[in-house]
């Protein structure tokens, strides 16, 4: 099993409910869910360690991260025993979103015009205390956050792909969580399994997971990425932009 462990940067705060995590990121108006895209960037640096130039917010390009839209679903509708998210495509700032009211077993996350920007489907609701739902969410984002370089590099240099580094289309296609037991406060992610599989110019990525208290192993998960644009893999072009990332992690 891979050792790379996952808390999050706010792991500190023990008793963190999941409204005092994600207050600062995003704000209610009229009845509807609205983030900005500074709220989306400091979300993206502060919790998630993500520091994909998409989410700067002066980007031309910015997009919201889809952590965040995961933190705001457990947020409001709790843990399950099985949780599926499907993103359907990119996310502006300032987007009115609205959530439905009730957990249902299916529902979606939409825009003002109504297009669904998150598909969901919930079984089995798993009662959890707010520091245990607050503990999943940043143990995930922790996780997926890193997916670019220190996940995914090394599947793109196994395959001997890469993307554009010009303009890298990596997108967040889909995620999975099953809980088998309830979590608590000190609910802790762990990297298990990581491939990538070509077809053409494409790749699909699974990062897979394990969600541990101590020993014990309460449940598992996924990331799916889609990589768009492959082309052969040049070393000194992926290491230029491995090492801006990680001037960027330094610089926070």
């Amino acid at each position: 099993m891979n050792d790379r462990q996952y808390k999050g940067a706010a792991s500190a705060g023990s008793e963190t409910t999941p409204e005092e995590l994600l207050a600062p990121y995003h704000d209610q108006r009229g009845g509807q869910v609205v983030i900005s895209a500074l709220q989306g960037s400091r979300f993206a640096k502060e919790v998630a360690g993500d520091h994909n130039p998409i989410h700067d917010a002066d980007a031309p390009r910015f997009c919201v991260p889809g952590d965040l839209l995961f933190g705001l679903i457990l947020q409001r509708y709790g843990l399950c025993r099985q949780l599926n998210l499907a993103f359907r495509g990119m996310l502006r700032g300032d987007t009115p979103l609205r959530f439905p009211a009730a957990a249902e077993d299916r529902l979606a996350v939409i825009d003002a015009g109504g297009r669904p920007v998150v598909d969901v489907v919930r079984e089995g609701a798993l009662p959890a205390s707010p520091a245990a739902i607050a503990a999943v969410i940043r143990g995930y984002v922790a996780f997926s956050g890193r997916s670019f370089p220190e996940l995914l590099h090394p599947l793109l240099a196994a395959e001997g792909v890469m993307f554009n580094t010009e303009r890298p289309l990596v997108v967040y296609d889909s995620m999975r969580l099953r809980l088998d037991e309830t979590p608590s406060a000190e609910a802790r992610l762990t990297l298990t399994d990581s491939h990538l599989s070509v077809a053409g110019r494409r790749g699909d990525a699974q990062l897979t997971f394990a969600i541990h208290e101590g020993e014990r192993r309460l449940g598992e998960g996924a990331k799916n990425l889609v990589v768009s644009g492959l082309r052969p893999y040049d070393a000194e072009a992926m290491e230029r932009m491995v090492a801006a990332f990680e001037r960027r992690q330094r610089q926070r």
